[in-house]
């Protein structure tokens, strides 16, 4: 898990992931919840309304997961700075 976390790069990659599979699902969820609920049965229904949380619940994960990996960027960068002068 350490290793997953710990490389900036590979952290970005995944919170890019995060935030466009939970624009997906909310998006998804939003059209199979309120415009298609007429069509889709009892189940269906459940599961797109269930996208329409976890869909922000990604969204908000990802962005946090950006912010981490951008700092971390920043402080390597600043170290590296540090370290040439």
């Amino acid at each position: 898990m350490t290793s997953l976390f710990g490389c900036p790069q590979r952290l970005l990659q995944l919170s890019h992931l995060f935030l466009w599979t939970g624009l997906f699902q909310l998006l998804l969820g939003i059209a199979g919840g309120y415009y298609l609920d007429a069509h889709l049965g009892l189940l269906s229904l459940i599961g797109a309304h269930g996208l329409v949380i976890l869909g922000p619940t990604l969204i908000k994960l990802g962005y946090v997961m950006r912010l981490t990996a951008l700092c971390q960027i920043r402080k390597e960068e600043r170290e590296l700075a540090c370290a040439i002068a």
